[in-house]
């Protein structure tokens, strides 16, 4: 870390007891998580999917079996690997499987369209990949040029208790159903259960170093092209090493329970779930997707000690908890992200019911990607993102003259810290317009108060963040003109019950008819559909600068007057 300018900590006199200022350096790589883990609990629970529960013994010997196997595919020291899989038993294994040879883990949305999916591939080019059976057609079909030579895939389905896979076989057509929305016949591929059939890998074979890339974690970024964060081992550990410390009453072992409903291929529930989770020898719980009611099934046995979340998903768990009569009585420790939390309507109702803390936090992927955490303590600001992790050191400044603004007043989030990328992988020029010297550029507008507390006034960026997701506008914007009753769009966020909604300006092609339900559907064509907008207004013309770009911020004011 770099000594030429230490601004001071203010933030760490509101330290929870036992939080520690900075963490000795990390050394090593991710896979001495689940090592040191298996060494000290080999037969405590790791993974439960859908009941079905794998010692950290057996999670070892897996990713050693994968390795092997995928060594023998063709994986080699600094491949990036796409994984292309939904939170799953066999999701962990290849994670690290990958990363025991000294590979690249690229992370993809499961759910993404072939259209995204193939710009992502375009930007890192691997030539592995192990996805999801629903998505192995989508992958075979890329171009010529884009085509992987290795392709494994996985069936989901065989990561669940036996009597639910019986079950999922039967001729019953709701199971039938079930069956097709978990799994699909793959032809062409090599199945994942002769990746982990393999012999244990030798021991021989060398691992990653501390400062090898372990992933490259994708961010829409402001112009909607791809950019994959280039996160080594060293972040990525700093990170998992940073969350144990905010919570120092959390002793590592089999009594910890950490819940995995938020997606493992976004970085916030990669680091909660994959890195954190399996450090501290917790039994890891897989959600495919967010089902309250599954959610609550585990909770009357085994309540969270930990559950990564973000608002929509903490609301919806408690609203169907009380609708059911099931107590969340025992949850320790919710963490919220991605999007403001409210606090008069959540936090306190939230607290109420457990008996334990609701905390905002934030974080970005460049930044592997927690930054910035309540205190998990009476002192916690309900309504700031909290406080810098240890070892994370933060500026406010004036975007436009690089100075630290007055304490209290408004500025860019400049940050430094071990868990801080070093940029964006293959793009030198994108990584050098994020980074001043060695403080990384947020892009987000911040206050800070007398105690070190911060709140997220405002964005430079123009990002939309929409049920925790990041929808670039340009994106939606270019989706949108290639719809032939629109000549022109603009897209912004308002305000809606899921943090913000995508809503679009658009200027007609002289068409005397138009359909808004018609459009949405065109857009969810060409990307997932979280990204269409919700709303679509129609106008005469969009604001736009004397140079002829679009001004945002006045369409966005428009907008509000328009629809409120």
């Amino acid at each position: 870390m770099s000594t030429a300018f230490d601004p001071p900590r203010p933030w760490t006199a509101s330290y929870a007891q036992g939080v520690p200022v900075d963490l000795e350096p990390q050394t090593g790589s991710l896979m001495d998580l689940v090592a040191r883990s298996a060494a000290d609990f080999p037969d405590a629970t790791a993974l439960q999917f859908f009941g079905r529960e794998t010692s950290y013994r057996k999670l070892a010997d897996a990713i050693e079996r994968a390795a092997n196997g995928l060594r023998r595919l063709g994986v080699r020291e600094g491949d990036p690997v796409a994984l292309i899989l939904p939170n799953s038993s066999q999701h962990i294994v290849a994670f690290y499987a990958v990363l025991r040879l000294g590979a690249i883990v690229v992370e993809h949305n499961p759910l993404y369209t072939p259209r995204e999916l193939r710009k992502q591939f375009e930007d890192h080019g691997a030539k592995h990949a192990i996805v999801w059976s629903k998505v192995a057609k989508t992958v075979q079909e890329f171009p010529a040029d884009l085509a992987v030579s290795t392709l494994v895939s996985v069936d989901v389905t065989t990561g669940m208790p036996g009597y639910m896979r019986a079950a999922l076989r039967l001729p019953i057509p709701a199971l039938r159903r079930q069956r097709a929305q978990l799994t699909e016949r793959v032809r062409g591929a090599v199945s994942w259960e002769e990746v982990v059939g393999s012999a244990p890998l030798d021991r021989d074979v060398p691992g990653p170093a501390t400062d090898d890339i372990a992933i490259i974690q994708y961010t829409s970024g402001t112009t909607g092209d791809p950019k994959g964060a280039a996160l080594t081992h060293r972040n990525l550990l700093a990170n998992a090493a940073q969350a144990r410390s905010w919570l120092p009453d959390i002793q590592r072992g089999p009594g910890n329970v950490v819940y995995a409903v938020l997606p493992m291929f976004h970085a916030y529930g990669l680091t909660l779930c994959l890195t954190f989770a399996m450090s501290q020898g917790a039994r890891l719980v897989l959600f495919p997707k967010f089902d309250p009611d599954m959610v609550l099934a585990v909770t009357k046995k085994r309540p969270a000690t930990v559950l990564p979340a973000v608002p929509p998903i903490a609301q919806r768990l408690l609203a169907r908890a009380q609708e059911k009569g099931v107590s969340l009585a025992g949850t320790q420790v919710g963490v919220s992200g991605a999007m403001a939390l409210d606090a008069e309507a959540l936090v306190g109702p939230w607290e109420a019911e457990t008996g334990g803390y609701l905390v905002e936090g934030y974080g970005l992927s460049e930044c592997s990607p927690v930054l910035i955490v309540n205190p998990v303590a009476p002192n916690r600001k309900a309504g700031s993102i909290g406080l810098p992790l240890p070892g994370t050191e933060c500026r406010v400044v004036d975007p436009e003259t690089g100075s630290d603004v007055a304490q209290g007043a408004p500025g860019e989030l400049w940050v430094r810290g071990p868990q801080v990328f070093g940029g964006y992988y293959g793009k030198p020029e994108e990584t050098e317009a994020v980074f001043s010297g060695d403080w990384f550029r947020t892009g987000d507008v911040v206050e800070m108060d007398e105690n070190g507390f911060f709140t997220v006034v405002d964005r430079i960026k123009e990002l939309i963040i929409t049920g925790g997701f990041n929808v670039a506008p340009t994106e939606v914007e270019i989706a949108l003109r290639q719809h032939p009753a629109i000549e022109d769009a603009a897209v912004v966020g308002l305000p809606g019950e899921k943090g913000e909604e995508v809503v679009a300006a658009v200027v007609l092609d002289g068409t005397p008819e138009f359909d808004p339900e018609e459009v949405r559907a065109f857009v969810k064509r060409v990307l997932t559909p979280y990204k269409a907008p919700r709303r679509l207004v129609v106008v005469d013309e969009l604001p736009k600068s004397m140079i002829g770009k679009v001004m945002r911020r006045q369409v966005k004011q428009l907008l509000l007057e328009r629809v409120g």
